[in-house]
């Protein structure tokens, strides 16, 4: 098979032109016959029950989870007030310090 170009000058439009069908072969081999449509879905496959003794053995139940202590809302409030009161605190000191950073920093600056 020759696929550079052809060295005379044919027709423009020839050496693009498909073969005629009714030429000698190709060298291509012949076209294999469709295969035949399976059937229908025949549905999984049969499979072998389980021998009977296949689940481990079981073991007794265990006891039901015991109650968990009742909750003291009093002390609970208590205790998120005087942890509310340190993180203020700590937030007013943090402030303080970075205001009197700031205005050594501007004094210094300014002067």
């Amino acid at each position: 098979m020759n696929v550079s170009s052809p060295t005379d000058r044919p027709d423009d439009d020839a050496y693009w032109q498909r073969p005629d069908p009714a030429a000698e072969s190709l060298g291509r081999p012949e076209p294999a016959p469709p295969a035949p449509e399976p059937a229908g879905y025949q549905g999984p496959p049969r499979a072998t029950p389980p021998p009977a003794d296949w689940r481990p053995p079981t073991i007794a139940n265990p006891p039901p989870p015991r109650r968990m202590p009742a909750q003291d809302d009093i002390a609970l409030d208590e205790a998120e007030s005087s942890a509310r009161t340190v993180t203020y605190g700590i937030g007013l000191v943090a402030g303080a310090i970075a205001l009197v950073v700031m205005c050594l920093l501007c004094a210094r600056l300014v002067f």
